[in-house]
């Protein structure tokens, strides 16, 4: 099994009368990536500020592990500036060229003076600036600005590294470069905290969830595990050719009999009506079934059988971002700011 690195034990914080982080307990083992996810003022940004030591805790311990060490307490443990890379969700630098404001940062984390130079070239050209190495930071665009923000994070490659939403101000292009760099980092074996509400962006690098209401875990897994508390899943098809409207109708009854076994049986209303919809704008159908397995297999064997003639499959697809949206939803509008619907990974073990 992997050692845990971070170990959250009955954390809270306060500012005043208003509890912003509530007795959170959270166990994270090395080379994972977790996926902080929750509302504006849940306790994402307070969290990850302890763990970087921005803020300290009221009550509650923060254990890390540095340099595959025992468990200590963040707050004893001095060599953590080199252990853990921190990005604040949109930086604010002091007006420096890139270059100069980099090899500060390298400095004060104790980066190897002789590689400082190849270092700061090399993400500079990772995050295409390198034409920028020179220019003030005031003159950087708010996306370019975030870059550079990434790049002092994890510039003196820390074994922790600690996102707020990193993709602040960037470009469809870019958030593909920040996410194909985070996969590059996972496999390196760094530890990863990403804060984000951009669901879809967490459903692609993350191997965890936290979902955070009101200051308090109530849920932490992987998506699929959480996707297990959903009454409903679905499954898109993305067909060769489009359905002849005239035949629709017909098509679409013939369908739900023949899959009947595995659809949704109890679909709620406010969902949809039916469990198979056909959608023309994507050359596609939705499907609603019970989310077993077994059912996804037997659903793809009868289309690819049994309706040959009708049309051709050429993409079957459970998708992951849809699936998060709705656990988001469900259990961030059924929390309460008691916790009464409070959940742990017990909670999301198959029936």
């Amino acid at each position: 099994m992997s050692e845990t690195v971070i170990k959250l034990e009955n954390l809270t914080k306060k500012f005043g009368n208003f509890t912003a982080v509530n007795n959170i307990n959270l166990e994270v083992c090395r080379g994972e990536t977790i996926g902080l996810v929750g509302p504006n003022g849940a306790g994402k940004t307070t969290t990850i500020k302890m763990i970087a030591k921005i803020l300290r805790p009221d009550s509650g311990k923060i254990l890390i592990r540095t340099n595959h060490s025992e468990l200590r307490d963040l707050q004893h443990v001095s060599s953590t500036v080199s252990q853990i890379g921190f990005l604040i969700d949109i930086p604010n630098f002091y007006n420096m060229t890139a270059y100069q404001l980099l090899k500060y940062f390298a400095k004060i984390q104790r980066y190897p003076k002789d590689k400082i130079e190849n270092r700061i070239d090399e993400l500079l050209e990772l995050f295409k600036l390198s034409e920028w190495k020179y220019e003030k930071v005031r003159n950087y665009s708010k996306g370019m600005t975030q870059k550079l923000g990434i790049i002092q994070a994890i510039l003196h490659d820390p074994e922790i590294i600690i996102l707020d939403e990193p993709q602040t101000g960037l470009d469809p292009l870019a958030r593909i470069e920040i996410r194909r760099y985070i996969r590059e980092l996972q496999s390196l074996g760094k530890t990863i905290f990403v804060a984000s509400h951009m669901l879809y962006e967490i459903s692609e690098v993350c191997d965890k969830i936290a979902l955070i209401n009101f200051g308090k875990i109530i849920g932490f897994d992987t998506v699929e595990n959480l996707a297990l508390t959903l009454k409903t899943r679905e499954i898109n098809c993305l067909l060769l050719k489009p359905l002849d409207a005239e035949k629709l109708a017909p098509l679409l009854n013939r369908m739900v009999e023949k899959l009947n076994p595995y659809l949704d049986q109890n679909l709620d209303p406010k969902i949809s009506k039916i469990p198979i919809q056909y959608h023309p704008e994507h050359q596609g159908l939705k499907l609603y079934f019970d989310g077993k397995t077994v059912s996804k297999g037997e659903i793809l064997k009868i289309l690819v059988k049994e309706f040959e003639s009708d049309f051709t499959v050429v993409s079957f697809t459970q998708p992951k971002t849809t699936q998060l949206e709705r656990v988001y939803s469900q259990m961030v509008i059924g929390d309460t700011p008691e916790g009464s619907n409070k959940l742990n990974g017990d909670d999301f073990k198959d029936e």
